[in-house]
């Protein structure tokens, strides 16, 4: 795919004009009406052993996907105007698959073969399927402008094109067994040099619980800034999760399985002590090796203080009632 120049960009103020750009935000799908949510969680309350809302969650997979809180239109309108610029968002990258040094990313991805494609999904559910590229297109293709926060302490607001990771489970049809979601990104040396690095045991893999896979805000994204997803930003096609650091946005998926068991992510097996399995945007959380109550903010400067969930607890807090948020980091 064509590097995009800056000059060639739409322009901020035009592009966020575009049809339903606030609502692209993800607080509504299309046929969704606004819901409120429950307010966030006391995070001193005792964990419990199965987390509020698991127990049943794979029975009503189907169900609608939960829809945001009533304060998404104000959320929209303070985002539009924090766009990272599209350069930004296109060198600066964690992929480590290509390599370790965000600046050489870009380059390095820049032959990156994302056609044909295959994302195969199976594992607890009905219906196994296999979908190609052009099947993953044929959703209907949704704007979302969400902000990402790093959990290296900085952030960026992109405007992503995708749809709901929802409406592709329910075409599989999860088991009442079916309790996480598994996602695997792609294995080729060939063309990911950074797989000879021994940081991680490769291929990358994440995980969900099968309630946050199926909230509205959780997409699969096809694209960003209006065009289709740069190679160095996971393309073809990536997890996007809004309320957790970034790295459990996986990208380049090939592979989504519904399990009973939680995945033991990537990140989970190298490092337990600094990342795990829910990785919840928390500033009163700190990393051990730095803290999480501010950020940097790529593209514009300065520092912002970080958000609970993100920002986004009024819509994904009630997930959590009755969880530790300190244990369950």
């Amino acid at each position: 795919m064509r590097r995009i120049r800056s000059s060639e960009i739409t322009p901020e103020h035009v592009y966020l004009n575009r049809r339903q750009i606030i609502i692209g935000l993800g607080a509504l799908a299309a046929s969704s009406a606004l819901a409120a949510c429950s307010s966030e969680p006391d995070a001193t309350m005792p964990a419990t052993q199965e987390p509020a809302g698991t127990a049943e969650v794979g029975a009503e997979a189907t169900a609608p996907a939960a829809t945001a809180g009533p304060d998404a239109t104000a959320m929209a309108a303070q985002l539009q105007n924090e766009l990272t610029p599209f350069e930004s968002v296109a060198n600066y990258i964690n992929f480590y698959e290509f390599s370790l040094s965000k600046d050489r990313v870009a380059d390095l991805a820049r032959d990156f073969r994302t056609s044909p494609w295959e994302l195969e999904v199976g594992g607890l559910v009905q219906n196994p399927k296999t979908f190609g590229l052009e099947d993953l297109l044929r959703f209907e293709q949704e704007e979302r402008i969400y902000r990402m926060r790093c959990v290296e302490a900085w952030s960026m607001v992109i405007p992503w094109n995708g749809f709901p990771l929802s409406r592709l489970l329910a075409e599989v049809e999860p088991t009442s067994q079916a309790k996480y979601v598994y996602f695997e990104t792609l294995y080729d040396p060939d063309q990911m040099p950074g797989l000879k690095s021994p940081v991680l045991d490769w291929p990358y893999v994440e995980g969900l619980r099968l309630d946050e896979a199926m909230h509205d805000l959780t997409i699969l994204a096809t694209g960003l800034y209006g065009e289709e997803l740069p190679p160095q930003n996971g393309a073809p096609v990536r997890l996007v999760v809004p309320w957790k650091y970034g790295f459990k946005s996986i990208k380049s998926i090939v592979r989504i399985d519904l399990v009973e068991e939680m995945p033991v992510s990537s990140w989970m097996a190298a490092s337990p002590r600094e990342y795990g399995f829910y990785a919840t945007v928390n500033p009163d959380v700190p990393h051990p090796r730095w803290s999480q109550a501010s950020e940097r903010i790529i593209g514009q400067g300065g520092r912002r203080e970080t958000e609970l969930f993100n920002g986004y607890g009024e819509q994904v807090a009630h997930l959590y009632n009755g969880m530790d948020l300190e244990k369950n980091f």
